[in-house]
């Protein structure tokens, strides 16, 4: 039984929400980043960008108080507002592909993650939900909502496109030229109604979003154990999510680059993979394969195929029948010698429906010498590993849709 509720969002004006809004800044190049805060004084940037103002890098405990002390400042001069009462968040985004996505903004509960109501398929880092843990309570907000995927429900869908049929309170295209809506849904009905779906849920998965998740459950137990009146009710004991079903899910490959053969002639290496795989060489042809277990190649200027040879491999778990493990326990580690894939400087990660042009350009410059394509990771295997408490490699899935940050904003 998932526990989703309404909550009070301080969020953006509606004249001001398209400068407000940001992508998360890890994303931007320095040009842009030093752009964006030169021209825009709403971005939200400024805020999780303190030390902009005063030309100097700030990390740790200072850079997490003049965070807040930003976020303050956007309260004080109007640009964020406070909704009076709970409301979920109809948040709408159709991309320049023309996908289109619909889910709702809530709270979720930090004990439905605890007791695997709320299920995860990737690891996490101990250091970096300590690190956030510390942000976030030094802050006291959240600003970027977890993305659970649920199964698809019909009441929850109608209830979403009739509120869809009124005026969006926000409406505004990004420079990627997506396009974002959000309602606000008050009606207490409605809001019964919404609740009342979720509670018949069992299980919703993570998404995207698994360190932010870990580190609000970890600061719900900090607060707790520093509250003598704690009921469980408090905010702390949730974190800002966007649900959406599961068919609205789109997950997209990431593809692998490594820099060199770890010493073997091109020879060598493909009839090391010939015991593995058929190999088909494919010339210049920009070849992307379609069916699980089937992988691309880009190797000294021509692309390959790869098909792996059953006979010779064994399924014992979800996991192993995963391509981007059957890459890694196949060739990146056996054979190129990768065995940490998440922090091994020789392995790099892309993804994109051009990716394929991306990867032939990287190894004809000579930055890496050998790149493979693979096949997008379904839902039905996401939520597979996730039920079977499996983890999938690091950099297995990109997944859509990806939020602006400051739209709606946690407080806790």
């Amino acid at each position: 039984m998932a526990k989703i509720i309404p909550f009070k969002a301080v969020r953006p004006t509606r004249d001001k929400v398209g400068l407000v809004a940001s992508r998360s800044y890890q994303s931007y190049s320095k040009a842009e980043l030093k752009a964006r805060l030169e021209y825009n004084p709403f971005s939200f940037l400024h805020i999780v960008n303190p030390g902009y103002k005063y030309d100097k890098n700030i990390h740790g405990k200072e850079r997490f108080n003049l965070v807040k002390n930003r976020y303050l400042e956007f309260k004080e001069d109007a640009i964020f507002i406070q909704d009076k009462d709970p409301c979920y968040y109809i948040y709408k985004i159709v991309n320049r592909d023309g996908n289109s996505f619909s889910g709702i903004i809530a709270a979720a509960s930090t004990e439905d993650y605890k007791n695997d109501v709320i299920k995860k398929h990737e690891d996490t880092i101990e250091y970096r939900e300590n690190i956030f843990k510390d942000y976030l309570k030094t802050v006291g907000f959240n600003a970027e909502p977890v993305l659970l995927t649920y199964p698809d429900n019909t009441t929850i869908k109608t209830v979403i496109s009739e509120v869809q049929k009124e005026r969006a309170e926000y409406e505004f295209t990004t420079h990627f030229r997506d396009t974002h809506y959000l309602w606000l849904l008050k009606d207490a009905k409605l809001i019964d109604k919404i609740r009342h779906e979720f509670e018949k849920i069992s299980t919703i998965y993570i998404a995207d979003g698994h360190h932010r998740s870990a580190s609000s459950c970890l600061l719900s137990e900090d607060l707790k154990s520093e509250n003598d009146q704690h009921t469980g009710t408090e905010a702390y004991n949730y974190f800002m999510s966007y649900l959406i079903p599961e068919s609205e899910l789109k997950i997209h490959e990431f593809n692998r680059l490594v820099k060199d053969l770890n010493g073997l002639t091109k020879e060598a290496f493909l009839i090391q993979l010939d015991a593995i795989f058929r190999i088909e060489k494919r010339g210049e042809e920009l070849y992307k394969p379609t069916h699980k277990h089937h992988f691309s190649m880009y190797l000294d200027g021509d692309f390959y195929s790869l098909f792996l040879r059953k006979t010779n491999h064994q399924f014992n778990t979800v996991l192993d029948a995963l391509d981007t493990q059957i890459l890694h326990k196949t060739v990146l580690e056996p054979i190129l010698g990768i065995t940490d894939v998440r922090n091994n400087t020789r392995i790099s990660y892309s993804y994109g429906k051009n990716d394929l042009v991306t990867i032939k350009s990287k190894v004809d410059s000579g930055e890496f010498a050998v790149g493979f394509g693979l096949v997008p990771i379904t839902v039905d295997e996401l939520k597979a590993i996730a039920n079977n408490h499996l983890t999938m490699p690091p950099k297995s899935t990109f997944i859509e849709p990806k939020l602006r940050s400051g739209v709606t904003i946690y407080e806790f």
